[in-house]
């Protein structure tokens, strides 16, 4: 905790935004940091509250309570309001990893579960594990660790996102000599591709991978397992294999005037955008440009706003958000409660750059696209919707057309950010990996491994597209999972 009557004393202070209009103009991240004496009277506010749900990390059905990663949030809140900070960093990464990443793309689900929020306002959990790790950085207290000794044993992990980051430092920190196979140019997954720069800028991503080198990692990229590499001598060459190859499989939209030009993925969108950017600054032109259009952007979640923003930043014309579901109450709702993850009502980033721009939040709730509609040439034009009504009966969900609201919307790019349905299976066919009802990778949460022996996986291809936080947690477990084997069979050897 932090001190007993912080949180009745002080009040919630995140961090200042840059302004909406001003930071569209570049890829710089979003917020600037909070002066060190505020930071502290933040951390002021983690009270007394006996159970720190914050830091429980449960699922319940859909939704979370707390960090599924443990972190030792009241421990570390204390010493900063302390102004201890190297010792906070100490307990920060003793669960975490990697908390640049989750300090600055994770929603922050233990703030949902905060126990302040039952007075007013949650602890900024989040700014101030930020703070903590870029300030070791800055001090130079985040260095180089390699382990003391090495068991001989190799393991590939495969793709390089936040499980697989984390799964190979894990072995890595037991002895193991550990790959990292990745099939992109750059080390990071979705990281360094998914995620716009505004998010996590590159520089955050790649100090951490040196520092991961230098511990003795090697990376390899442009190695497509299955493809340029087979699947058979990864499990020649190595003692065991951890798969954190993502769930990139995307949940498509097979309505009439989906082969048109202008209709893309929304990761195909940020994919390419991602790597021109860090190529040349946009300069190549190998991307697919939002300039001087009009943007339809189907999707509620992330990274549909993730789409906004970055199209944006290209200069389009206009701007439209389609989501299928209603709005969300302004509080939770009774069949919501503390300390689930609240489902309210929230204008992220990116609608708060579109309203900056266009004057209002682009988002048109409980929306249907019906139809892309052809140019005459090939070309996307607009885009047929249909408002809907959700209805809920008992744990089904149905949706039901209102009749008289169709209406058709002028777009020459539409993007579709309705989510994914699990890992590509090329690869697991070839290893001869089973899945599960929803094509994602079959192994028990908790063991990790798959039906074939010495075979583990974590991360968005075991559990399906969730946060990164998740995916950090998984590796870590799917490590352990993966020496427990090794040493077992170095003792019946």
């Amino acid at each position: 905790m932090g001190k007993p009557t912080g949180f009745m004393e002080y009040v919630r202070e995140d961090l200042p935004e840059r302004n909406p209009r001003q930071r569209i103009s570049d890829w710089n991240e979003l917020y600037e940091p909070l002066p060190e004496d505020k930071l502290r009277l933040q951390a002021a506010r983690c009270m007394d509250c006996a159970v720190p749900f914050c830091q429980t990390g449960m699922n319940f059905g859909k939704l979370t309570t707390g960090c599924p990663l443990h972190n030792l949030i009241p421990e570390w809140n204390d010493l900063v309001y302390r102004g201890r900070w190297k010792e906070a960093l100490d307990r920060l990464h003793m669960t975490n990893n990697f908390p640049e990443f989750t300090g600055r793309a994770c929603p922050a689900p233990c703030e949902g579960s905060c126990v302040a929020a039952l007075v007013n306002d949650p602890v900024t959990i989040k700014n101030i594990e930020r703070t903590i790790i870029d300030r070791g950085f800055a001090e130079g207290w985040v260095k180089p660790n390699p382990p003391g000794f090495r068991t001989g044993k190799k393991v590939a992990v495969v793709g390089s996102g936040p499980a697989g980051l984390a799964a190979a430092d894990e072995l890595n920190k037991m002895g193991h000599l550990v790959t990292v196979f990745e099939r992109d140019d750059r080390i990071g997954g979705l990281l360094t591709y998914g995620i716009p720069k505004m998010k996590i800028e590159q520089h955050v991503v790649d100090r951490r991978v040196r520092l991961l080198e230098e511990e003795g990692i090697t990376f390899l990229t442009g190695v497509n397992v299955g493809v340029n590499y087979p699947a058979d001598r990864l499990t020649a060459e190595f003692d065991a294999v951890v798969l954190c190859i993502g769930a990139q499989k995307h949940r498509d939209l097979p309505i009439p005037g989906r082969h048109l030009a202008g209709v893309h993925f929304a990761m195909e969108f940020l994919w390419k955008n991602g790597k021109s950017l860090l190529d040349s600054g946009l300069a190549d032109g190998n991307y697919i440009s939002a300039e001087g259009k009009d943007v339809v952007v189907i999707g509620g979640g992330d990274t549909a706003t993730d789409c906004v923003s970055t199209a944006l930043r290209h200069g389009c014309r206009n701007l439209v958000q389609f989501d299928i579901y209603p709005i969300r109450p302004a509080e939770r709702a009774p069949d919501n409660p503390w300390p689930l993850w609240p489902v309210i009502h929230r204008k992220d980033y990116g609608q708060k750059e579109a309203a900056a721009v266009y004057g209002d939040d682009p988002r048109e709730f409980g929306v249907s696209a019906k139809e892309f509609i052809d140019d005459g040439n090939g070309r996307l034009a607009g885009v047929k919707t249909v408002q809907v009504r959700t209805i809920r009966e008992g744990g089904a969900v149905r949706r039901e057309e209102i009749p008289g609201t169709e209406r058709t919307w002028p777009a020459q790019l539409a993007l579709i950010a309705i989510g994914f349905s699990g890992p590509e299976q090329e690869l697991l066919q070839q290893m001869g990996i089973a899945t599960d009802e929803r094509s994602n990778i079959a192994a028990e949460y908790g063991k990790y491994e798959t039906n074939v022996p010495g075979v583990f996986a974590a991360g968005d291809a075991r559990r399906g597209a969730s946060l990164i936080v998740w995916a950090i947690h998984e590796g870590r477990e799917a490590a352990k999972a993966c020496d427990q084997y090794l040493r077992a069979k170095a003792r019946t050897a």
